[in-house]
């Protein structure tokens, strides 16, 4: 047995993940496949993100300098605050850790949505804080009432993904408005809003406001989602400065790579049209993809994130493995509780009509085999 390892690991579970498309193709000797189940966009990534990547090659002996600094620009420019409330991490989870290492410390507690982003615990428990779970209602939503019974003194961060993962629910924002006031004075609010491009911006809360305020809440965005970029690991905060500057204090110097950097500034300056143009044939393809499933039996949850969650009249292990099958990656949702729960990241239009006819096709597989 190993020695030394810190005594918190211990209380920590390892990431797994389903099996990836080469593996998927190997084991069930097939051609291709269609990998719906990470919430990555199908359509990035961008042709003026890809040009400047690939300009970048030829640097990546030198460490990243003029867009780490550039890019901090530009997402002050597009939120109205200065640079020096900007920082950036190898994707939003790297920047989530960051903040964990930040703040937290031993005898603190931190409160998360049990069926939400399972990073959350794992990055408190590491350091040492107590991990208060919350349940989603019956209807998958959060409820920040149930959120505002268990602070206390020695609540130290809420983590709070929205739109929530994997059910796509948003927190209203009135409710998140009289959730900040009832924040202990030593209690930060964690807003992850790594979906929230896909969302009707009118339901989504202010969360750059709140911390113009002098509000101890921290915003977490990503580029990993509606700028098709998750290969590229670029994370960000938005944070009152003196918050920003020790999350720099701790996180690791050029915590950001040299091609993330270089197409994330392109996406910003020369790709928004096509970052729009894709989110709305998306943001279509969802409503679709919700009315056929409806047909098909299912019960679907209104999400307003990059994925359909829905319930089916089987259990979603059975079904998610005859759609491996048949070369189709999807998320069966046993793992937050919802046994009979998928969620299905919305592909171009072409990959969700074929993930459509075949999830029917393993319906009826399905039917039969009940009826035997």
């Amino acid at each position: 047995m190993v020695k030394g390892i810190r005594k918190q690991a211990y209380e920590c579970e390892k990431y797994v993940s389903g099996k990836s498309m080469d593996e998927v193709m190997r084991d069930y000797g097939l051609e291709k496949v269609i990998k719906l189940g990470s919430n990555e966009n199908q359509y990035g990534p961008y042709e003026n993100a890809k040009k400047a990547m690939a300009e970048e090659i030829g640097l990546l002996n030198i460490y990243p300098e003029r867009n780490y600094i550039h890019l901090k620009e530009l997402l002050a420019e597009k939120f109205g605050v200065e640079s020096d409330w900007i920082s950036l991490g190898h994707g939003a989870g790297n920047v989530l850790d960051s903040i964990a290492k930040t703040l937290l410390e031993d005898g603190d507690e931190v409160i998360v949505p049990q069926q939400s982003y399972r990073l959350y615990r794992e990055i408190s428990k590491i350091m040492g804080a107590k991990v208060v779970e919350v349940s989603l209602t019956d209807k998958y939503e959060i409820d920040m009432k149930d959120f505002a019974k268990v602070l206390s003194d020695k609540t130290k961060i809420v983590w709070l993904c929205n739109p929530n993962n994997p059910t796509g629910s948003v927190v209203p924002k009135e409710d998140i408005d009289w959730f900040v006031d009832q924040l202990p004075e030593n209690c930060w609010l964690i807003i992850d809003e790594a979906y929230a491009e896909f969302a009707d911006q009118e339901l989504l809360p202010d969360t750059v406001k709140y911390i113009k305020e002098g509000k101890n809440v921290i915003g977490i965005r990503t580029f990993s989602k509606y700028y098709g970029l998750a290969g590229g690991r670029i994370g960000y905060l938005i944070a009152n400065p003196e918050l920003v500057n020790w999350y720099d204090t701790v996180s690791e110097p050029f915590n950001a790579n040299r091609i993330g950097l270089a197409g994330a500034c392109a996406l910003l300056e020369k790709d928004q049209e096509n970052c729009e143009k894709y989110c709305e044939i998306m943001k279509a393809d969802r409503e679709m993809m919700n009315k056929k499933l409806t047909e098909m039996g299912c019960d679907c949850y209104p999400s307003q994130a990059n994925f359909v969650f829905f319930s089916t009249p089987y259990n979603a292990d059975d079904v998610a493995e005859l759609l491996l099958r048949k070369g189709i990656i999807v998320r069966p949702c046993g793992g937050w509780g919802y046994d009979k729960h998928i969620r299905i990241s919305i592909g171009t239009t072409e990959q969700n009509k074929e993930v459509l006819k075949e999830l029917e096709a393993t319906f009826k597989e399905l039917s039969e085999k009940e009826g035997e």
